[in-house]
């Protein structure tokens, strides 16, 4: 084989082989993203699916935070219940509903929170009829790129810790404060 021959042959094995290499590397970055992504954000309890638990950042001075769960779907044939939570960034956890009544939105404490079988419930930042979990005596103040861990209580699903991370909502509203 002539030199130019076995270079050529080389250079295209070495081509080959980078494009098969990067091939590889990129899509084992992918499964990895998509892994974290979807461990990260996505809790299974018994027949729930919680799907994004997060924080708004707490405001100045205050001692009250708030968590939110874009959605728990219970996919089984019996209704559930979230009857508790609990974390370490916060004394206590209480269970709120937030109500519109007579154009004035308010916001009390619930004995639980109910997870009807095959049905989805939303508890999103800015709902004018929906849950949140509130959080009372911050032992720090929630940062945007936080991170910290919830344990929810679920009458028939028990216990199950997920992680909560602390973002801006995307319409960019000031996350309300929670006074009582």
């Amino acid at each position: 084989m002539t030199d130019l021959a076995q270079s050529f042959e080389i250079s295209l094995c070495n081509d080959l082989g980078m494009t098969q290499f990067f091939k590889s590397v990129l899509l084992a970055l992918a499964v990895t993203v998509a892994s974290t992504a979807s461990h990260a954000h996505g809790f299974k309890a018994g027949d729930l699916k919680i799907n994004h638990p997060y924080a708004t950042p707490s405001l100045s001075g205050s001692k009250t935070g708030a968590v939110y769960i874009r959605s728990i779907q219970n996919t089984g044939k019996q209704a559930d219940q979230l009857i508790s939570a609990r974390t370490p960034v916060a004394e206590r956890v209480e269970l709120h509903q937030m109500q519109m009544d007579n154009n004035v939105m308010k916001m009390r404490a619930v004995p639980a929170i109910e997870l009807p079988a095959q049905a989805e419930l939303r508890m999103m930042h800015g709902s004018a009829d929906g849950y949140h979990l509130m959080l009372i005596n911050l032992k720090q103040p929630l940062k945007d790129g936080d991170r910290f861990s919830v344990w929810l209580q679920f009458k028939n699903s028990g216990e199950r810790e997920v992680t909560v991370h602390v973002q801006t909502p995307k319409n960019n509203a000031p996350a309300h404060d929670h006074h009582h």
